[in-house]
C-alpha cells in the first residue's frame, strides 16, 4: 500500500505496523537480485569454472552465461533464495504501478487500455524471472529456454509500454524528476535493445562458427541486459519520491 506520510484523520482509521520511504523499498528489490548474481558468479568462476563455461562447442572461454552460473550447487541455491526474497517486492511495484496510472490516467480510455497491458506484461516479466530460476537449464533446457523468452519479451514490452505512459506523464509534469525518469526509461530501453540484438548475434554465431571467446562475449552482453533491466527498474526511486510503502492493520469498526 503505498502512503504520503501519516495524517491524523489516517491515524483514526488504521494503525501502521511498518512505513518504509519507498527509495528504500526500491532499493532493497533491486539489490537483492543484483548480490545473488554477482555471489553466484563469484562462485561459479572461483569454484566451478570448468563445467560453468563448458559448452559443445569445446573452446577457449572466460565467462559463464546466467543460466549456467545459476545451475550447480550451491549457486542454485542462493540465487533461488534471493530470487524469493525478491518477487513479492516486485509483484507489489506492479500493484503499486497500475494503481498510479489508473489514478493519472482516470477517463482515459486508451491509456487506462495500455496501463492494463502495462500491468500484465509487469506480472509475465516477474513470473518469468521465477520460472528461470526454478527451472534450471541442465533440469530441462526447453522449459529453462520457454522461461527466458518470457521474461526477455515480456520486459522489453513492458519497457515500451512505460515509455509510452511516462511520455504523456512527463509532458503535463511540473517536477524535474518526472522528465528525469523519462530521459532514463528512454535510455535505458534503447541500451537494452542494442544489447539483446548483439546478446542474439553472438549466441547465433558461437552455435555456427565456434569461435573461441565469442560466448564469453555473449555472457557479458547477457549481463549487461540484465543490469540494465534492473536498472529500469530502479527509476521508481523517482517516481515515488518521497512517498512510503506502510503496512497497517486496521482498525476494528466500533460503530454498530
Amino acid at each position: 500500500m503505498l502512503q504520503v506520510p501519516y495524517s491524523s484523520s489516517d491515524q483514526e482509521r488504521d494503525r501502521p505496523l511498518v512505513q518504509i520511504p519507498f527509495t528504500i523499498f526500491a532499493v532493497l528489490t533491486v539489490m537483492l537480485p543484483l548480490l545473488g548474481l554477482l555471489i553466484c558468479l563469484s562462485v561459479a568462476l572461483i569454484f566451478h569454472f570448468n563445467d560453468t563455461t563448458y559448452t559443445h562447442c569445446k573452446v577457449k572461454n572466460y565467462l559463464p552465461s546466467i543460466s549456467s552460473a545459476i545451475s550447480p550447487v550451491p549457486e542454485r541455491y542462493i540465487w533461488r533464495g534471493f530470487i524469493a526474497l525478491h518477487a513479492a517486492r516486485r509483484y507489489l511495484c506492479s500493484a503499486v504501478y497500475f494503481s498510479f496510472y489508473y489514478r493519472h490516467f482516470h477517463g482515459r480510455k486508451p491509456e487506462l487500455l495500455l496501463t492494463v497491458v502495462t500491468l500484465l506484461l509487469s506480472l509475465i516479466e516477474n513470473t518469468g524471472l521465477l520460472w528461470v530460476s526454478y527451472v534450471g537449464s541442465t533440469e530441462s533446457y526447453k522449459s529453462h529456454m520457454y522461461g527466458y523468452s518470457a521474461f526477455i519479451g515480456s520486459s522489453l514490452l513492458y519497457m515500451f509500454t512505460t515509455l509510452c505512459l511516462w511520455y504523456v506523464i512527463q509532458r503535463r509534469s511540473l517536477h524535474s524528476e518526472g522528465v528525469k525518469s523519462y530521459r532514463w526509461k528512454l535510455r535505458l530501453f534503447l541500451f537494452k535493445l542494442v544489447c539483446c540484438a548483439c546478446d542474439f548475434y553472438l549466441f547465433r554465431r558461437h552455435n555456427e562458427f565456434c569461435e573461441p571467446g565469442m560466448y564469453t562475449l555473449f555472457a557479458l552482453f547477457q549481463y549487461l541486459v540484465v543490469f540494465s533491466n534492473m536498472a529500469f527498474h530502479m527509476t521508481a526511486c523517482w517516481d515515488f519520491r518521497g512517498k512510503a510503502v506502510m503496512f497497517a492493520r486496521r482498525q476494528k469498526d466500533k460503530r454498530y
